[in-house]
């Protein structure tokens, strides 16, 4: 098996490891999360190989694998877990064992996050991973609508679910909105930006209209307020791109955003259509009511989350400094919950107050850090004078920004599947500004530089390639 040969298949097992874990309803179950580990190890395993055969260790280490790696390291001190004189198990977490099951999950996200951060590193495989992650984000829609409107309480008309809001694979409609507001921003951030050849860009249109009224169309108002707040970045960020000359005409940049701008709004525009010719009254009706069809009076904030809120609140003041450990949310809320107990509350609803619960202080900090170098990078890529690097940075950050605001409201990234295609975006926006900081004056160096000795490629959040 040559080289390239073996990087094509660690970068292909890579991408089913991705469709596997949305597949299999998010990845939520411990056979998916077994199976998703599998692949993982077999494409590091075979990562291993390659570099037999190079006899060479490249690897890229974008500094976003830092706070990963930091918080990771949080996770494993408080599975830390000893007896005191009187018999009685010690640890930081509330539940060890979970939070031991967190930390593992966690550390395959992180190595995941390195396998795309070093396998789709040329031009031409960030192109292939964009129009596969068009055409999966529209499978994916076209069977979750097909599914939703031919739904007999199965998932893939099979597996029965007692799950009252499932849509298309995930058993939680606000996690089937999550996912798909990551894939929806990007076809349209490749036709603002002319990423893609002419003949391509109606049909990356039709792809975001389809992905995004099958968000409305699952009735996720998280999701709705989300792909809305994705499209206004979008827009937005999309005045931050620099300006394109055209060989056979020269419009004034004025112009050029206008008609960034006016490809948004044709998008929008369509999918108010698409919502309208397959009904409206749905869409409408959730939005006054508490529950997906439901005609029963309308959910207040505090009914829905705001207590939840307020019981997480307490249990962060409790353990302020390093939570009550990853993973252990479950177990701990029903020791500061001021409800009577009967229902189960597994996760906070709030992707942002779930990080401090489980991890504290230290862990809001580690994700301050996550984020500002985040959105630094996406910023820089979105400044690229090469289209396709252009369209990527600003899909891949409008995806993102859709999913932290979504995280206001929900748990997405709790969900490996969703967490991991978060990852893969984030792994895009890196190499679009390693693509960006090359053009801006450094002469010779390239993405995937090449050399006879043993060495570590680092890819810095400003996305200088250095050879150390």
């Amino acid at each position: 098996m040559n080289r390239d040969h073996l990087s094509r298949t660690i970068a292909s097992g890579f991408l089913i490891a991705v469709v596997f874990s949305a597949l299999a309803h998010g990845a939520v179950e411990a056979w998916s999360v077994f199976v998703f580990e599998i692949i993982i190890i077999a494409l590091v395993a075979l990562w291993c190989i390659k570099v037999v055969a190079d006899k060479r260790l490249k690897l890229n280490i974008p500094d976003l694998a830092f706070p990963i790696a930091a918080l990771v390291a949080v996770g494993l001190a408080q599975s830390i877990a000893f007896t005191n004189g009187a018999g009685r198990w010690i640890s930081i977490s509330k539940n060890v064992e979970y939070t031991r099951a967190a930390v593992t999950v966690l550390i395959f996200l992180g190595v995941s996050f390195l396998i795309a951060a070093n396998f789709f590193g040329t031009r031409e495989r960030l192109s292939i991973l964009s129009h596969f992650l068009v055409i999966y984000g529209f499978g994916m829609a076209m069977f979750a609508l097909i599914q939703h409107y031919t739904w007999n309480g199965r998932f893939y008309w099979i597996r029965p679910t007692e799950a009252t809001s499932a849509f298309g694979p995930f058993a939680n409609h606000n996690h089937f909105a999550g996912y798909m507001e990551m894939l929806a921003l990007l076809p349209v951030a490749l036709v603002v930006t002319r990423g893609v050849r002419t003949e391509l860009r109606v049909l990356y249109g039709f792809a975001a209209t389809v992905m995004g009224l099958a968000i409305v169309l699952s009735l996720s108002r998280g999701g709705i307020i989300s792909m809305t707040a994705g499209m206004i970045f979008l827009a937005l960020a999309s005045l931050r791109l620099p300006r394109r000359h055209h060989p056979r005409a020269e419009r004034s940049h004025a112009a050029q955003l206008v008609s960034r701008v006016a490809i948004v709004v044709a998008i929008v525009a369509m999918i108010a259509g698409g919502i309208f010719w397959l009904g409206a009254d749905p869409v409408i009706n959730r939005i006054k009511v508490g529950q997906a069809g439901a005609a029963g009076p309308s959910e207040t904030f505090f009914s829905s989350r705001g207590w939840v809120w307020r019981d997480t609140v307490a249990m962060i003041k409790a353990n302020p400094l390093l939570g009550v450990g990853l993973g252990a949310y479950d177990t701990a809320f029903s020791m500061y919950t001021k409800s009577d107990g009967s229902l189960r509350v597994p996760q906070a609803h709030n992707d942002y107050l779930q990080i401090v619960a489980d991890c504290g202080v230290l862990g809001g900090l580690i994700a301050i850090w996550f984020l500002i170098i985040l959105f630094r990078t996406v910023m820089r890529g979105i400044r690229s004078r090469d289209p396709l690097y252009a369209g990527l940075a600003l899909g891949s950050g409008s995806g993102i920004f859709a999913l932290l605001v979504h995280s206001l409201f929900d748990f997405n990234l709790q969900l490996p599947a969703n967490a991991l295609l978060f990852l893969v975006l984030v792994a895009i926006a890196v190499y679009a500004a390693a693509a960006a900081k090359l053009e801006s004056g450094a002469p010779g160096q390239s993405l995937g530089a090449n050399s006879n000795r043993i060495e570590t490629e680092i890819i810095s959040s400003a996305g200088l390639v250095r050879g150390v």
